[in-house]
């Protein structure tokens, strides 16, 4: 069979861009500061680095929640979400050091002390233009930055951590306004201004483009509505959604979207869940394991209830494969996207291989459908479930390479929840697979 040759990501690309443009940053800085005369002087400007660097990556920060198709099926949704995370954390650490940095520097001008530092923020904020906004979405960035914290976030419903989270958009355009009245860098630099406001104002746009506007064609287009709610397994559903020529919406075997489903109790509630078979021009269906309020109550929609989408996302499709055999490896519920590759994956008889892993045999969802199409494509269809005695059973690089001896010459696409996926991309690398053809995608962000 010839080689198949994957789309390249543009991940590197970007960061090389994204790193220019943290280098143009100090650029500016540099080049509208003559001297550093004197500890105060050191003190302000450091402050004011951290503070445009701040600024610069409060637009890459929301860029990154804008879901551009480019970003969002090409580097993969996972790695968009880790991105986010990491550029959010490092945002927050800046605006922090940039406060303290400028208040400490302003104190000093003035002829205070460090003991200071309170009453001259005081002063700035009740003095200086759109200091007031600033602080409140100074606030807003600690309050969202407490809640992405592990320990905590695991504590609170979805819900509540994704709807404070889009306060970041509030955040973002509060803080803008005080670094373009007060900023030194922009008041002595109007092409400095321009850029900014280019850089932030396309950065609007994206997220007006694809967050709001995109949706409301999508879904004005398919009229998309719950056609019947089948139960799989104990705990398992498949939800079956009608609409309008869904197959032009460009959707993949692999990728997922957002689901709102305008049901009494589910209208504020929007969750990724992934197609579980190929997209037909009239039908989509997912299938979806109950593991929290919003999925457990899937089971209760009524046929005919209107549902809300956005996507589709991710880059969990063929267009990673680059060998001839694929081996599909699935824990619990990540079996859905993994069905709607295999069957929907071009392939030889004997080229593809699916593991499914579960906690016993009437937990494997779809099994019916996917030893159909193991028959049909002459594919090789494994599960590996817990003994009687509740013993784990051994996925590990010796039992990889017993049962698939040439594993090092197949890609392999996996999903499953954080921890399973970890310890089979660990025993995959064991068994000679390389990194660049263990192709995996989480939605845990």
């Amino acid at each position: 069979m010839r080689r198949i040759r994957p789309r390249r990501s543009p991940a590197t690309l970007l960061l090389i861009a994204v790193w220019a443009g943290a280098a143009g940053v100090l650029w500016l800085w540099w080049a509208n500061t003559p001297s550093i005369a004197d500890t105060t002087s050191g003190i302000v400007n450091a402050g004011r680095i951290t503070g445009l660097l701040a600024g610069y990556l409060m637009a890459l920060v929301v860029l990154q929640m804008a879901r551009v198709p480019a970003l969002e099926r090409r580097v993969g949704s996972d790695r968009v979400a880790r991105w986010h995370a990491m550029t959010g954390r490092y945002t927050l650490s800046l605006v922090l050091a940039h406060v303290f940095l400028i208040m400490w520097g302003y104190a000093l001008q003035a002829g205070k002390g460090l003991g200071d530092i309170v009453r001259q923020t005081v002063d700035s904020v009740t003095q200086l233009p759109d200091m007031g906004k600033a602080a409140i979405g100074t606030g807003l960035l600690l309050l969202i930055g407490l809640v992405s914290i592990g320990g905590i976030r695991r504590r609170l419903p979805y819900d509540t951590w994704y709807h404070v989270h889009l306060m970041t958009y509030a955040a973002v355009f509060l803080t803008f306004w005080h670094q373009i009245s007060t900023g030194n860098d922009f008041a002595v630099e109007p092409a400095a201004k321009t850029f900014w406001y280019g850089l932030y104002g396309t950065v609007t746009a994206l997220v007006i483009w694809f967050r709001i506007l995109t949706p409301i064609r999508l879904n004005m287009k398919h009229r998309m509505r719950v056609e019947a709610v089948i139960e799989e397994t104990p705990g398992i559903v498949s939800v079956l959604i009608r609409g309008r020529k869904l197959h032009r919406m460009g959707a993949e075997a692999g990728q997922f979207f957002r689901w709102r489903f305008l049901a009494p109790g589910m209208r504020f509630s929007s969750h990724p869940y992934s197609l579980s078979a190929a997209p037909r021009p009239e039908m989509l269906r997912i299938t979806v394991k109950a593991i929290g309020d919003h999925s457990s109550r899937l089971r209760e929609l009524v046929p005919g209830t209107r549902v809300w989408a956005e996507g589709p996302y991710g880059a969990l499709t063929a267009s990673r494969r680059s060998r001839g055999k694929v081996l599909l490896v699935a824990g619990g519920v990540g079996i859905t996207p993994m069905r709607a590759l295999f069957e929907t994956l071009p392939g030889a008889s004997g080229d593809l291989t699916l593991l499914y892993r579960a906690n016993s045999t009437q937990d494997l969802a779809l099994w019916d459908e996917l030893a159909a199409i193991a028959d049909e494509r002459g594919a090789r269809l494994m599960y590996a479930v817990n003994s009687p005695g509740g013993a784990r059973p051994d996925i590990s690089a010796e039992s990889l390479c017993r049962k698939i001896p040439d594993i090092e010459r197949h890609d392999v696409f996996l999903c499953g929840p954080p921890g399973f996926a970890q310890s089979v991309y660990e025993a995959l690398r064991g068994a000679g697979v390389p990194a660049r053809r263990i192709h995996h995608e989480s939605f845990e962000m």
